[in-house]
């Protein structure tokens, strides 16, 4: 049986002007140009599920490739596609060439679990949440002959990452990708309502042992000698035990690293020298708002973010003096925001010396309890205009700001944030401090 994976990469905005401008503002376009030049993890996840069955063959594609080329591929048995949002039209596009075909279509992923009904219409079968248990009844199926509408997995239930399968990175020429995905823990004890991830998918915060990690990290060394990798996870490290095992055990292997989490890694010395010393080259840190108007409300367990607040810079500082660099991300249009929060960004930027920024706009993602809130105060602008999920297209009617003066604020920041001068002074400090102390981690 052949199967294939199709990925769905690449962000582009719908707004003329951020698509005009694009090219002058590295910082808005060079996250999601990384984003892009990533495999899909989840592809060659479950693809690791049938790895028992050797009749089972797979070819993984990327979107890009397929537009390029004048015809789909057609030498395939079964389809499947993994689709964020802002891709999800030209998903049901190939989907439903390939059924056209006569080619039977999976799909899965976080728009799909949110809108299975939707997606129904442009494929065969649909997949309901995470992927690991259902793939292998889908093969199943499919080599029957009796392939189901629709596969849930079991309410309530998650997958347990010690039984995770090897990702599929064979599938991948490794020459078309600058770095490369590990999931290490699944979930976030954060329940943010804009967030659409993993907590979309799972009930609970999990994590995969640290000899599966590490043998997943080389088999990714024979693809390449020293990759770079970029955990695949919603919130590393917020199980402090396991990934200090994690990290001694990563030291050894000697690869750069990236990965997303929460400011509370300030507080734990040990930690950061771990991950300073395990070749930890940056963090992602979603700060979401530099005025605690902009917080209160935004997790709906608990306000933690807001008690966070008054820490920020100092925890900041703590992190790039370990020779960790902090990519700080901002939310703008939240709503205790009005038109002053572009400078109150820019401020808070150049006191803090972030070494990096990513700002992006409010987005109201199918599935998310900020969609449905947005959906029931009328503030949504066209509900079910997916390519509109770009994390820089306005959406949604602010609370303290028109429409056009959120877009109009988004690109007056990134052009003043990503000034070449701005962001070398930056950059600067962040040497400087170090050699200041003559720092080990420099």
């Amino acid at each position: 049986m052949r199967i294939g994976l199709i990925a769905m990469s690449g962000i582009r905005a719908e707004n003329p002007e951020l698509i005009k401008v694009g090219l002058t503002l590295p910082g808005v376009v060079e996250r999601s140009r990384v984003v892009a030049s990533l495999p899909s993890l989840s592809l060659l996840t479950i693809a690791g599920t049938t790895a028992n069955l050797p009749d089972v063959q797979y070819q993984y594609f990327e979107v890009a490739d397929l537009r390029a080329a004048s015809a789909l591929p057609t030498d395939i048995d079964l389809v499947a596609i993994s689709s964020l949002s802002a891709q999800i039209d030209e998903a049901y596009a190939i989907a439903d060439r390939y059924r056209a075909a006569g080619v039977p279509v999976v799909m899965g992923g976080l728009h799909v679990s949110a809108l299975p009904d939707e997606a129904a219409q442009h494929c065969t079968a649909v997949a309901v949440g995470e992927g690991e248990p259902l793939w292998p009844r889908i093969v199943a199926d499919a080599r029957a002959g009796s392939l189901q509408p629709r596969y849930d997995a079991p309410p309530g239930a998650y997958f347990d990452l010690a039984h995770a399968p090897m990702p599929r990175f064979d599938l991948l020429d490794a020459s078309h990708y600058n770095r490369f995905t590990v999931q290490t823990s699944r979930g976030c004890p954060h329940l943010c309502d804009f967030c659409a991830s993993s907590v979309l998918l799972t009930p609970r915060y999990a994590l995969k042992p640290v000899e599966r990690v590490i043998a997943e990290i080389r088999q990714l060394k024979l693809l390449r000698r020293r990759p770079f990798i970029e955990f695949a996870d919603d919130n590393s490290f917020s199980s402090r035990a396991h990934y200090k095992r994690l990290l001694a055990a990563l030291r050894e292997e000697r690869v750069k690293w990236f990965t997303e989490c929460d400011i509370s890694i300030a507080d734990d010395p040990e930690l950061l020298d771990l991950m300073r010393a395990s070749r930890c080259r940056q963090v992602l840190i979603g700060l979401e708002s530099p005025v605690p108007d902009g917080l209160n409300g935004l997790e709906l367990r608990r306000n933690w973010k807001l008690k966070q607040h008054s820490d920020y810079e100092s925890a900041i500082r703590t992190i790039q003096s370990h020779g960790i660099t902090v990519n700080g991300c901002f939310i703008l249009g939240l709503d205790g925001h009005d038109a002053s929060i572009f400078e109150r960004v820019h401020q808070f930027v150049e006191r803090s010396e972030l070494y990096e920024v990513q700002i992006t706009v409010l987005t109201p993602f199918p599935g998310t309890p900020l969609y449905e809130r947005l959906g029931h105060e009328g503030r949504l602008l066209e509900p079910r205009n997916w390519r509109k999920c770009t994390l820089f297209d306005v959406n949604f009617a602010p609370t303290h700001m028109s429409v056009e003066a959120l877009e109009r604020g988004l690109i007056d920041l990134a052009q003043r944030l990503y000034e070449p001068g701005f962001v070398a002074r930056r950059r600067q400090r962040f040497i400087e401090r170090l050699a200041a102390q003559a720092n080990p981690y420099l």
